[in-house]
């Protein structure tokens, strides 16, 4: 069975870029949600209940009809979130230094062309889904957009920043205004979670 943590700070912690009222519907109901039919999904199959959630999205192809599109919907979405959470910091925000930043500059230019990519791509998504910082097998940083809960696991690639635009995820405090949610999510970013991802 898996179990809905905590989030690693109060819901009011990040504001006022993301407000405390997105942050308890978000988790409380839409993640509770994932995690509650990703049990669903799991039921009767002993074998794959023992397995964490990163195997299961990573050997997604092969896992059996009947519960493939559960763990990629529900699986995904338990899995991103917990990933979009650590993303996020009341101490996050500014630049980063280290061996991500090497990474960065290396991939993108600076880390201002970054930031432009990421938001870009971010701002385009169509529809609901999410934007990551993912790193391939060789070490090399790209920039992806998964849609609904697809995951960057399933495609062989290590998330180490993920940024939910799904409209549950601002639209309380921002309504249709994305890119403000965007902008003011890098005031958020925590960077520390993401060298540390970067570097395991």
């Amino acid at each position: 069975m898996f179990e809905l943590p905590p989030l690693p700070y109060d819901y009011n912690a990040l504001e006022p870029h993301v407000d405390e009222a997105t942050m308890i519907v978000h988790h409380d109901k839409h993640h509770q949600g994932y995690t509650d039919k990703l049990n669903k999904a799991l039921e009767g199959h002993d074998d794959l209940q023992s397995k964490s959630i990163e195997e299961l999205l990573t050997g997604l192809d092969s896992l059996p009809d009947e519960v493939k599109g559960g763990v990629r919907n529900n699986g995904g979405g338990y899995f991103n979130h917990l990933i979009f959470w650590n993303s996020m910091s009341p101490d996050g925000g500014g630049e980063l230094e280290g061996a991500l930043s090497e990474a960065i500059n290396e991939a993108f230019g600076d880390f201002n062309s970054f930031k432009e990519q990421f938001s870009a791509a971010a701002g385009t998504l169509f529809g609901s889904g999410w934007t990551w910082l993912v790193k391939d097998s060789s070490g090399k940083l790209s920039i992806m957009t998964t849609p609904n809960q697809d995951c960057p696991l399933s495609k062989g690639l290590k998330p180490l920043l993920a940024l939910d635009v799904w409209e549950h995820a601002y639209y309380l405090k921002y309504q249709n205004r994305r890119p403000e949610f965007i902008e003011a999510w890098w005031n958020v970013v925590n960077w520390k979670e993401a060298e540390k991802r970067y570097s395991s």
